[in-house]
């Protein structure tokens, strides 16, 4: 090949112009149109062990997690009874002889 003839060809037939664009798009959308396989299509009858059987498995699955989870939190025992309370102070008073009692401490 010689430099001419590259030059000659780039001239007339350049990528750049809008419509070579534009016509090598449309070649490669038929082209890839008659490469692709054709549609794809569904079985007649869904089967039981690939369509329903693991929808009813995750289901039941779900369902034992839910009751054993209700049975674990569910209150087992009755809450003790409460303890009798100290017999209640009335605030601001205390007991005589307590300044008393507190020199004696530190002292």
């Amino acid at each position: 090949m010689n430099d001419d003839d590259l030059s000659a060809r780039n001239a007339t037939s350049s990528w750049t112009r809008a419509e070579d664009y534009v016509r090598s798009l449309a070649l490669r959308r038929t082209a890839r149109r008659g490469r692709a396989p054709g549609g794809r299509t569904q079985p007649e009858a869904p089967r039981f062990s690939l369509s329903t059987l693991p929808f009813l498995l995750l289901i039941g699955a779900v369902a034992l997690l839910a009751v054993a989870i209700i049975v674990a939190a569910w209150p087992g025992r009755p809450k003790p009874a409460r303890l009798p309370q100290e017999e209640q102070r009335e605030l601001g008073m205390a007991p005589s002889g307590w300044f008393e009692e507190a020199k004696r401490e530190f002292h």
